[in-house]
């Protein structure tokens, strides 16, 4: 099990909550709430260990440009794919704007 941490500059706080996959056999959780605004703190627990430049190349593509709302987001990884990484976190940005569930 690793735990990995880190920030990425971002616009004002997201608007709301947003939960979306599942921990199961390679798949992952992504919970994400409002941050406070400039920055984006994001926490990983996966259970695939020695992959923290994989993750970080990964999530300076998604969260690096700075544009997206401001979140605290945590990631619960059992094994998943970079595809499926980036899709959720995706996802979890686009429920919330669409209303997601509310602080």
């Amino acid at each position: 099990m690793e735990k990995l941490e880190y920030t990425f500059a971002a616009g004002q706080p997201a608007p709301g909550r947003a939960v979306t996959g599942v921990v199961a056999s390679g798949d992952l959780e992504v919970l994400l709430e409002p941050g406070q605004a400039g920055s984006t703190t994001v926490a990983v627990q996966t259970s695939v260990d020695g992959y923290g430049a994989n993750w970080t190349a990964l999530l300076e593509r998604v969260l690096g440009p700075g544009t997206l709302p401001a979140a605290r987001i945590e990631i619960n990884d059992n094994g998943a794919t970079p595809g499926v990484v980036r899709m959720r976190i995706e996802q979890a940005f686009e429920e919330q704007a669409n209303g997601g569930q509310r602080p």
